[in-house]
């Protein structure tokens, strides 16, 4: 996939930013009040075998990047966070910096970015060598996946010889790329006993979407998933956790994307059990998808709107939006039985780190809430990642054609059927010829 590391993009800002006098902050140093700010915010994704294209563990590391640094931090383009600020309560996860964490990160920078004694060291973070997790359970790919080197990749469907003797509980999930240039996104899908999906498959060969369908999956669950930026999920929210019925085995799902070299790939997924049985399940929802979704070609904020109804009260824990490459921004709003409306989620949209944002606390969906997507599209010139500014832009697969779903985590009741917690309504039942309607057109007239 084109990602946009840090070093790409601040390289150029870092360059043309007027020096400090050295002397500035003597008593800013890395060892005493910059390495805990990094440890804390950001060597989760720098560090080596992670999605960042630079390490931050050590002096070393982080020295040749102490201008990039401030001006990532300064511009809030670092930690990323694309959350309006307004919305941040609503989260447990918030990564933005503090003003203080800022300043300090400024000082250094600016003053030199001087070391500093050694003994001011905190001991180093303990992470698991190529995890966020410590799984009891790793389900890999079995064969590689060899990636063109240029080319359209359809998406790869690849079922593992891996069957679930008995009715297992997750706690967390980890999915990890072997190659992550490469991977632009995947998911692990439980495939239960008695499904028809990837009928006649050979385990461990992968099967394009052309010769194996993708079956609808509002009833099959995911049990981990790969986006840049996203790293490990957890399930555990109460007495909840994720459910793999016995029989069950999985079926990997990756997007892949040339890079100009032919490489290789060899995904796996990391499990982490949970004692069971478990009186709620979480379970991972596709939530509003605008599968008829039209962007007008040159149209620098297209509307697209789509809604799903909930059918049996669910609580929301988790959102993760999912656009292209022209994608701005995404909103989640909940229009409550009573007429009473609320937004739960205004993001800003980044194709190069694709985040979920964990809810603080569960929001309870009654039966009959819509739960309504608002996105907005740049197909302008003035988007430089937009693939052709002058194409009528729809629904698809690759990233020069564009998407907006929402992938939910939902705590339901065990015994509730998944296929109806959400039910498709409103504007994402036309059929894709026909455009869907603004928002105006299908809030409540009650809703504030």
């Amino acid at each position: 996939m084109r990602r946009i590391g840090l070093a790409t993009l601040l390289t150029a800002v870092a360059a043309v930013s007027a020096p400090a006098p050295k002397n500035s902050a003597p008593n800013v140093t890395f060892n005493k009040d910059v390495l805990p700010i990094l440890q804390k915010n950001c060597q989760n994704c720098h560090r080596p075998g992670e999605v960042a294209p630079m390490s931050l563990v050590t002096y070393q590391d982080a020295r040749p990047w102490a201008k990039a640094i401030k001006a990532a931090v300064v511009t809030q383009k670092m930690p990323p966070w694309f959350m309006d600020a307004k919305y941040d309560s609503h989260f447990s996860d918030v990564r933005r910096l503090s003003e203080a964490d800022v300043k300090t990160l400024t000082a250094w920078a600016d003053g030199g970015a001087p070391e500093g004694d050694a003994k001011d060291k905190p001991a180093p973070l303990a992470f698991q060598e190529g995890w966020n997790l410590k799984p009891d359970l790793v389900i890999e790919m079995p064969n590689v996946f060899h990636v063109p080197a240029t080319g359209t990749i359809e998406y790869q469907y690849t079922l593992v010889n891996y069957t679930f003797t008995e009715d297992t509980w997750i706690a967390a999930a980890e999915m990890r790329p072997g190659n992550s240039q490469v991977v632009h996104h995947g998911e692990v899908w439980v495939r239960p006993p008695g499904s028809k999906w990837m009928t006649g498959a050979k385990p461990g060969v992968s099967y394009s979407i052309l010769e194996m369908p993708k079956q609808p999956a509002d009833y099959i669950d995911v049990i981990g998933k790969f986006n840049p930026g996203l790293g490990a999920q957890t399930f555990v929210f109460g007495d909840s956790a994720k459910f793999i019925p016995k029989g069950s085995d999985v079926v990997f799902e990756i997007h892949y994307t040339a890079i100009g070299k032919a490489v290789d790939d060899q995904t796996k997924v990391g499990l982490v059990f949970a004692k069971g049985p478990h009186t709620t399940r979480y379970y991972m929802s596709y939530g509003p998808q605008a599968m008829n979704l039209v962007i007008p070609a040159s149209n620098g904020n297209a509307e697209v709107v789509s809604e799903v109804t909930v059918g049996e009260e669910a609580k929301l824990v988790y959102a993760q939006p999912h656009m292209h490459l022209r994608g701005k921004d995404f909103e989640v709003r909940a229009i409550y039985p009573t007429g009473e409306s609320e937004t739960l989620l205004n993001a800003k949209w980044d194709f190069n780190w694709q985040l979920g944002y964990n809810f603080a606390q569960p929001v309870v969906l009654p039966k009959g809430t819509r739960v309504i997507a608002i996105s907005h599209f740049d197909n302008s010139p003035n988007n430089p990642f937009n693939p052709d500014p002058g194409k009528e832009v729809r629904w698809g697969l690759q990233n020069w054609e564009e998407m907006s779903n929402c992938f939910m985590g939902l705590i339901i009741d065990a015994k509730t059927d998944p296929k109806k917690v959400f039910i498709r309504s409103g504007p994402s039942l036309l059929p894709p010829s026909a455009p869907g309607p603004t928002l105006a057109a299908i809030e409540s007239p009650r809703s504030k």
